[in-house]
């Protein structure tokens, strides 16, 4: 498995000294790092072809490396969240597999895959071997770690991956709630981020109704219009999508769905109240 393949040679500030998400990595993919780095070095990148990702600078002589670093930096820390969010209710569900699958699938290609699939089973057998208690306060030092590196909408968007993982089947449990509502701490954000993030999707169908969008927005259906406006710029700031053009295309359009869905909410509740 060349792991090169799918982290570009290149994780970051993951790799940092001392790091709690370095020592993970270590012991997910061990020795194939050297891989990775070789890759990097011979000119192979992250993705088929040998081909890497470049940011909006690619024609002129800026360094690429830094834009690979922190799209691979967030993609493993995603991966490692995901394990605890996957197995918050005690069962490892097809569908939220599938779901990691196909993102890897349609941005790194089928290789990904394999290699994404390994790394979860890994972190799957390290939460078996240390126990919840020791796990959940892995997750908390990464979690911190992920905080001093990543913006406010970067972790905004990680946190959205992980709340998506947990709706894929259908249902989301209390103690996927639970666990999505910890790990939002951990990061620095907040229960009601996750309230409102849960509560996305349902105002982009008929069946979405006034009651779903002013919880995206995070307010009471009591709330003013003056209220309800303030609510919106908000919520717009926060999760605009330029936030994580750093990231990759991929990132930024699964960032512009989810402000797709806060416009609609806002849509929604403006043409109830006939603003």
């Amino acid at each position: 498995m060349a792991i090169g393949k799918w982290i570009g040679g290149a994780l970051g500030w993951v790799l940092a000294g001392g790091s709690v998400l370095g020592a993970i990595a270590g012991y997910c993919v061990g020795s194939m790092l050297d891989d990775a780095f070789n890759a990097s070095d011979e000119g192979k990148g992250f993705g088929e072809g040998g081909k890497t990702f470049r940011n909006d600078y690619s024609d002129t002589h800026f360094n690429q490396r830094p834009f690979e670093e922190d799209r691979n930096s967030f993609l493993f820390s995603m991966l490692v969240l995901s394990s605890y969010i996957i197995k918050a209710d005690g069962k490892i569900m097809h569908s939220e597999m599938e779901y990691v699958r196909n993102f890897l699938r349609n941005n790194f290609g089928e290789q990904a895959v394999r290699q994404g699939e390994d790394i979860l089973l890994k972190l799957f057998e390290m939460q078996k071997q240390q126990g919840a208690t020791a796990f959940k306060e892995m997750i908390r030092k990464s979690c911190v770690e992920i905080s001093f590196h990543m913006n406010t909408g970067q972790r905004l968007q990680l946190l959205s991956y992980l709340i998506i993982i947990a709706k894929v089947d259908g249902v989301v449990s209390p103690e996927e709630v639970s666990a999505l509502k910890e790990v939002a701490g951990y990061l620095g954000l907040s229960a009601q981020d996750v309230d409102s993030m849960l509560n996305m999707g349902a105002t982009s169908n008929q069946q979405g109704g006034l009651d779903e969008a002013y919880k995206v927005l995070g307010i009471s259906p009591n709330a003013t219009d003056d209220e309800v406006k303030a609510a919106y710029r908000k919520m717009a700031l926060k999760h605009h999508p330029d936030r994580v053009s750093t990231l990759g295309d991929d990132v930024r359009k699964a960032a512009e769905k989810k402000f797709q869905e806060i416009n609609n909410a806002k849509e929604r509740i403006f043409k109830a109240r006939g603003i």
